[in-house]
């Protein structure tokens, strides 16, 4: 069976805390598990990840492990009886000073203290995805004033967005502090950072991850408006984005979403970062066997757009049947990438290279693309490399060639790369380039006759030092 280049992010949670059903996820497919910090304590999350790692073991499987932070969602505090309902065209006020429980028909409580700061007369809030919508006709700090303007039930500690954006709460909390430390800790190998709006959160985030440890890479979230408008310099701070299309959605309307998802992961893949398509991608497989039409289309639109990852969250962390869903996505990659569309983008026009890896890698992707090779082989310390290779769309498979646990987590993440363990021996008589493709052929994965391509550093074991691109026939 062909390899499956996109990857696949599933959400950690109650559905997927069994050995049996974790076994499930690794047998279908599980690139890389997510561990949600808006939900669950620590200890849950510590014995979701180590349930990973134990498996990812007995699997000889390498699992990267995603930590994403709550961030400073904005939502409405509790209600005295648990739920209200909101007839269209009546009075609703937020009170920033309410008391936590008790808010009722007429009034409810609100997490984000600078709310009347921040809003004015005649903006439309979005609350709870757009199940109630609300119009502002008067702000009398600490209380603003709203006319429903879409109705229904609401229940306690759902999110507000403001239509357009615009809210400006920090991207980090105390909280997320706090889940830093304990991503530091259980040595996490990418965090997700949630309503980032320009690179200086980004940053900040980075230097808190480093300064417990951690060689972790920073996803950025984009899912504000703020977000969209800086995202050059959002996606150079960080290692990859993910297109977090629930609040994003929201803020920015559903109509526009398609065409911003598309371009946010041209972006990326520009600028040699890697991306994760998510939210609701295959809902209805919560409670159903089977995905809609529509859930099979927008997962290969993601694909043929060149995303690198497709990312489960309800599905998987409360689903009826997380691993049939890993199982379903699968499928719909191979499929969609079997049709070989969204292959040809590999030109660079004017643009220039940085670095003696990119020219490397932008080189050996070209022959390539223009030669009948089998295989990529990128004899890599830390990943860069074929992160570089994984930016140009082939479908030719790269293999990370590398002695470090970490390195294989790492590339778990990008696009048509797949880790390879092993040591090669600096005093062999054999060169080292030949000692990986002796290994690649005694598993297997390469034959007599094969053509490959080899990238590698002068050094072996030094970091950032490939330099040097060979062809060889096996």
């Amino acid at each position: 069976m062909a390899l499956r280049h996109t990857k696949i992010v599933a959400t950690l949670g109650p559905s997927t805390d069994s050995d049996h059903e974790m076994a499930r996820l690794m047998q279908k497919g599980l690139n890389v598990a997510r561990v949600n910090f808006s939900h669950g304590k620590a200890e849950d999350h510590k014995k979701r990840i180590e349930l990973v790692r134990k498996h990812a073991v007995e699997h000889k499987r390498a699992i990267g492990i995603l930590a994403d932070l709550q961030g400073p969602k904005i939502r409405i505090t509790k209600f005295k009886d648990k739920k209200i309902h909101l007839e269209q065209g009546a009075s609703f006020t937020l009170d920033v000073e309410l008391d936590e429980g008790a808010g009722d028909e007429e009034r409810v409580g609100v997490t984000y203290k600078d709310l009347p700061k921040d809003v004015k007369l005649g903006d439309i809030l979005i609350v709870d995805d757009g199940n109630i919508v609300l119009e502002i006709t008067e702000v009398l700090d600490p209380i603003v004033k709203t006319k429903v303007l879409i109705g229904g039930e609401l229940s306690d500690s759902k999110g507000i967005n403001r239509k357009g954006g615009g809210l400006t709460a920090a991207s980090l909390t105390s909280k997320d502090h706090q889940d830093i430390r304990l991503a530091g800790d259980m040595e996490i190998d990418y965090l997700a950072v949630s309503f980032v709006r320009n690179a200086v959160d980004v940053s900040f985030a980075r230097e808190l991850l480093e300064a417990t440890g951690s060689q972790g890479d920073i996803v950025s979230k984009i899912e504000r408006v703020e977000a969209v408008e800086n995202i050059e310099e959002i996606v150079d701070a960080s290692d990859g984005i993910m297109i977090a299309r629930g609040d994003l959605a929201v803020e920015i309307g559903d109509a526009q979403l398609p065409g911003v998802q598309k371009n946010l992961v041209a972006v990326a893949r520009r600028r040699n970062r890697f991306v994760i398509t998510a939210t609701q991608m295959m809902t209805s497989m919560i409670e159903n066997l089977t995905p809609t039409r529509a859930e099979v289309l927008d997962v290969a639109n993601a694909v043929l757009d060149g995303t690198d990852a497709i990312m489960l969250s309800q599905e998987s962390a409360v689903g009826k049947h997380p691993a049939k869903v890993v199982a379903a996505v699968d499928r719909i990659c191979r499929g969609s990438e079997s049709t070989n569309l969204g292959m040809d983008r590999i030109e660079r026009g004017a643009q220039q290279f940085y670095s003696t890896e990119e020219a490397v890698a932008m080189a050996t992707m070209y022959t390539a693309r223009h030669y009948n090779v089998a295989a990529i082989l990128a004899l890599t310390e830390s990943g860069s490399t074929a992160k570089w290779l994984s930016q140009q769309l082939s479908g030719i498979p790269i293999y990370a060639i590398s002695p470090h646990s970490s390195t294989h987590r790492r590339v778990t993440l990008f696009r048509g790369v797949f880790p390879i363990d092993f040591v090669v021996n600096v005093k062999a008589e054999l060169p080292i380039e030949l000692q990986a493709v002796k290994e690649l052929r005694r598993r297997k994965i390469v034959k007599k006759g094969d053509l490959l391509l080899v990238t590698r550093g002068d050094l072996a074991g030094v970091q950032g030092g490939t330099n040097t691109m060979k062809i060889l026939t096996v």
